[in-house]
């Protein structure tokens, strides 16, 4: 079983589409920062001091950490970087769920949207399973990078 799951072939295509996720996740909020900074604020988590400096980096990161994924370098760290990026997004997700806080989630389009509230939370629990079954891609990705013993 542990040949067929880390398998080269496979382990290469879930590094290439988790790196992928990463990249394309980045983009519009690299090319909106103001954009993506109303996203964060909407989650009333952080002070609006953070804000700011939350917005313009956390997309560089997203895109380091995709990049590095994509091209096979840095795995392990990377790997690292994007499970702790996805754990927060979704306590940020979860937390504004469980509080009744309908927010967009700012993943992969900064633009504000026109919908319900219950629209919103709905959508904010499909999120949360596909943020796991990322989780689930990272922890691959980094089982596999693994040095053999």
């Amino acid at each position: 079983m542990r040949e067929r799951l880390f398998h080269p072939w496979l382990v290469v295509r879930v590094r290439f589409l988790l790196g992928l996720v990463f990249l394309v996740a980045a983009w519009p909020k690299l090319l909106d920062p103001p954009g993506f900074a109303k996203a964060v604020a909407h989650y009333d988590l952080l002070p609006a001091v953070l804000v700011p400096a939350v917005a313009l980096t956390l997309p560089w990161l997203e895109a380091l950490a995709g990049l590095a994924l994509v091209l096979g370098v840095w795995i392990r760290p990377a790997a690292l970087w994007a499970g702790l990026m996805l754990l927060a997004f979704t306590g940020a997700l979860g937390f504004n769920l469980a509080r009744g806080h309908a927010v967009d989630c700012g993943c992969f389009e900064v633009a504000e949207t026109v919908r319900t509230d219950a629209e919103r939370l709905a959508d904010m629990r499909s999120l949360l399973l596909r943020d796991a079954g990322l989780l689930l891609l990272v922890l691959h990705a980094w089982s596999a990078a693994r040095k053999p013993e």
